[in-house]
Formats: structure tokens, sequence, C-alpha cells
């Protein structure tokens, strides 16, 4: 099999942007372990303020250029101008080249032809609306009908076995899909042994988006209240919805129950997460849920929609936490794992042990064994 020497990376965003999540974490963190085992790794994705034009993030290189819809324009003129020895990306010579459609692709397949995987978390078909009607039916068709088309040669990486069916429904061999789980950053040793809250506390871990839904889970909050004393809702993670949910938290009564913590350091998400009793992920669609595992780690199960997707895989139903189909169905179970303190342990339990089963170096050479295929001229399928 070839050798894996450079790789480019394809992103709308990356870890330090505002609006960055678990998809960005995921090619960040492989990206840094490839990097670790000797490939050159460079990372093109959007602009945004404060950032440095070129940045080095545990050894990935960082080239950044446009915004959230003109970062596809000037990354396809940047590869372009590389193939003259021109431009930003001119130094980069790539043996495989990861195009993260992230609704829309980034049409690499235009200039590196077969020696491009597509990494899809997930499809967007729920997604698309927010940007607008005109806006939304485009994004649509492009990922629908477009993408498949013009990748229907290459390679195809997902994270879950729900996202791996949903590329195959819209035309995608399953011959050419490959899966490769999320990793897990190891939590902090002393926020493992810290003491759950003395009181109920509820745990979102999420970007402030309207597809995450985070209204369920303070609808939730805000029914139960009254029969569970000192319930109280911690809202981790930022985003451009997040003036609408704090708006929405005093609709419902609840703004002194709810805490809105923002973007914080991983020392102190891990102590949030550890004194958490339950974590709500009540997104519409999700790729894996990396915060499922994140929470997992503390032996806090979690609550998410089997529609979602990926939660399906992220989530044994009944064994590290609960998969529900409506948001009455939310709010019922969530209500038993807040006063069932036996049930709770023992989907905490299972969850937390199940959270050893995951590391980004495990990701890394499952994707560096598929990028190797790629460079071989080769395909892979199913769980690697």
């Amino acid at each position: 099999m070839s050798g894996l020497r450079s790789v480019l990376l394809l992103c709308w965003r990356d870890t330090g942007h505002p609006q960055g999540g678990g998809s960005e974490t995921y090619l960040q963190r492989i990206g840094a372990q490839l990097a670790a085992s000797g490939v050159a790794v460079t990372l093109r994705t959007a602009h945004y303020r404060g950032a440095a034009r070129r940045e080095v993030v545990d050894g990935v290189r960082i080239s950044r250029a446009g915004g959230r819809y003109s970062v596809y324009v000037w990354a396809l003129v940047a590869m372009a101008a590389a193939r003259f020895g021109m431009g930003p990306l001119r130094r980069v010579r790539p043996d495989v080249v990861v195009d993260t459609q992230n609704g829309l692709p980034f049409l690499a397949r235009l200039i590196y032809g077969r020696r491009v995987a597509v990494l899809v978390h997930h499809c967007h078909r729920e997604q698309w609306p927010v940007a607008g009607a005109v806006l939304g039916r485009l994004g649509w068709y492009v990922e629908s009908r477009v993408s498949p088309r013009l990748h229907r040669g290459n390679q195809y990486v997902t994270v879950s076995l729900p996202s791996a069916r949903d590329l195959v429904g819209l035309g995608v061999a399953n011959e050419r899909i490959a899966l490769v789980r999320n990793g897990l950053d190891e939590a902090p040793e002393a926020s493992l042994r810290g003491p759950r809250a003395g009181d109920p506390r509820v745990l979102v871990l999420s970007r402030l988006v309207p597809h995450k839904q985070i209204e369920d889970a303070m609808a939730a909050v805000a029914l139960l209240r009254p029969s569970t004393p000192g319930l109280h809702l911690d809202i981790v993670g930022g985003g451009w919805w997040w003036q609408r949910l704090v708006d929405h938290a005093a609709s419902l009564g609840i703004s002194d129950a709810v805490t809105f913590h923002g973007h914080i350091d991983d020392v102190t998400k891990h102590h949030v997460m550890q004194q958490s009793w339950v974590h709500v992920l009540p997104s519409r669609k999700e790729g894996w849920g990396l915060a499922v595992v994140e929470a997992a780690q503390h032996g806090v199960p979690t609550i998410g929609y089997r529609s979602s997707g990926g939660l399906a895989d992220s989530i044994i139903d009944g064994v590290t936490g609960v998969l529900v189909d409506s948001r009455d169905e939310l709010v019922d179970r969530l209500h038993q794992l807040l006063t069932d303190p036996v049930l709770r342990d023992q989907l905490g339990a299972k969850a937390q042990a199940r959270s050893a089963e995951f590391s980004w170096r495990q990701s890394a050479d499952a994707m560096r064994s598929v990028l190797e295929s790629v460079v071989a001229g080769e395909r892979v399928s199913g769980v690697v």
C-alpha cells in the first residue's frame, strides 16, 4: 500500500472559530495525530475576527480565508492556483485531500480527482431551511444531487451507521463508505473525582444553533421544576442562537434556573459535567454526538432523539442512555432519571465503561488506513 506523506484537510471552520463544534474537533484531533506521526497536514478553512491568516495548531498548518460561504470559493481558487505554484497552498503537495462536506462540498474533486475523500458527518436535509427558502433548496440540491454525482468514484468517510445509511439513500455506493468513529479527549483526572451536585442538575453540551433544539431541554426543565426542587439547567457552549435562548428562558419563567456558561476552558467544562446528573441532547440531527461520550466519561447518561440519526449510534438505548421519539417522552424519561438514582447510576456506569473504547489515536489510525487506500487507488467500506 502506498505511503502517506501529505494531507490537505478542507473544512468551513476550525476549532478556534466561534461557531466551531464537534465536526471541527474531529478533523483537528485526527489531523494532529497524523501530524505527530510524521504526515504533513494542512487545514484550509474560513477566516474569522481575531484569527491569524496562517497558524500552526498541534502540528496542523492552518490557512484561513473567506467567510461562511465564500470560504468555498477562496479554497477552490487556492487549490487551483497551487497547481501552478501560486497562492497560499503553493507549497502543499497532498497525496490525498479530505473534503469535509458540512452541507456543501469544496469541489476538490475538480482539482484533485480520485485523490479526494469526502468526509460527511451527517446529511443536512433538516437544517437547510434555516438558510432561507431559496438558499435552502439550492443547498439541499447540491448536497443531495450534485455532490453524489460529482463524487461517484470517490471514497466517502462518515462517523456513524445512520449517517452511512443516509449517504446510501442519496445514491452513494455502500462499498465506498468507510466509517471512522469519533475519538475522545481524556478528561482531567481531578474532574473525574469530583462530587455530583446536591440538587438535580441537567446538562446540555452543544453549539447554540437552531437545529440543536435546546428549547426542548428548557421546556422539560420548566415542566419538571415544580415537582423537582432545586432543578437547574447548565448550557455549555456558544453560538449565534444564544440571545434567542436567553429570551426563551425568560419567557418560560426559568431564567433563575438556567446558567448559560458559553465557551469555557476544558477544565471548567469537565467540572460542570462532573456535577451533572443527566445530559440532554435534543438535536434534530447529529452525525455522532461527541458530547454524548464526553458526558459518559463522567458517568452521566444522555437522553436524545432517536430520529437524530447519529445518537442512535453513540447512545445504546436503555444501556448507556435513553433514546426518545417525542418531546413529551423526553420530559417523562428525564423525570424518571432524575427521580431514580439506581437507574441513573446504572446507565451512567455503563456509559462510562463504553467511553473508554474511544480514543483519537485509534480514530486517526483508522483514518490513515482509509487515506492510504485512497492513495493506492483502492476503496474501503464498513467500520474501520
